[in-house]
């Protein structure tokens, strides 16, 4: 593959992940307190919803001239990447607390306990419902990332294998450890989604404008470095700033 292509892997491995991770508590909380038949098929029932919403989006997008699309595409990734950012600034900086999915897995769980159990068709509609909520609105964000990497870069495919890999890593060990997977650096992933979201966005939107990058796929490589460069001063400003409101 080529550099570009890698890169669109990377980024769609990283992104795919750290949304896999959040769906997977909701999950394994539903169904250690309300057992897993109902659980599972709500998942399932997501996925073939994520699936045909991929199938119709994906050639749709192709057929969009290549430069408008990087243009629209890029502003989007560049406002999407941009809040995953700034949340993880904060949260090195000490001004947001870090997620822990520890604390979000107890809370599914005990949601999970006090609902009154409602059998209908052989189904726990509750652990149904739960489920098939948590799984499509993560995998909403997941299929608009692999298809917006895949239809921009003309890549659908190493996009989706990047996608693929964060399923099965995250299924495995969600399998292994049968717990939230605390130990994932998450906030550390949410940082590197958002500068690599930042830096896809920034290099499309431009090259959508008519624009022309030094080093064609490598500028990316620039502006990931810029973007590592900004974060570390803002956030040395913005710890700065909440001592010095510390009386």
């Amino acid at each position: 593959m080529e550099m570009g292509q890698w890169f669109v892997v990377a980024g769609s491995f990283l992104a795919s992940g750290v949304e896999m991770v959040e769906a997977l508590t909701i999950v394994l909380a539903t169904g250690v307190t309300r057992g897993w038949r109902s659980s599972l098929v709500g998942v399932g029932a997501a996925l073939l919803v994520l699936a045909a919403g991929v199938a119709a989006l994906g050639p749709a997008l192709g057929r969009v001239p290549i430069d408008t699309l990087r243009l629209v595409v890029g502003g989007l990734l560049l406002v999407f990447g941009i809040q995953w950012w700034r949340k993880a600034l904060l949260r090195y900086s000490g001004l947001k607390a870090l997620h822990d999915e520890e604390a979000t897995f107890a809370q599914e769980r005990e949601a999970a306990l006090r609902h009154r159990r409602e059998t209908r068709a052989g189904l726990d509609w509750y652990a149904f419902t739960l489920c098939f909520k948590g799984v499509l609105l993560e995998g909403l964000e997941v299929a608009f990332i692999v298809v917006t990497f895949g239809a921009t870069s003309r890549a659908l495919g190493p996009a989706s294998l990047g996608a693929l890999a964060a399923l099965i890593l995250v299924l495995l060990a969600g399998l292994a450890l049968h717990r939230p997977l605390s130990q994932v650096p998450e906030n550390t992933l949410k940082f590197a989604v958002g500068i690599m979201l930042s830096a896809f966005g920034t290099f499309w939107a431009a090259e959508g404008a008519g624009a022309h990058w030094p080093g064609a796929d490598a500028a990316i490589l620039g502006l990931i470095a810029l973007y590592l460069a900004l974060s570390y001063a803002l956030v040395r400003a913005l710890r700065n700033t909440r001592e010095a409101a510390i009386p």
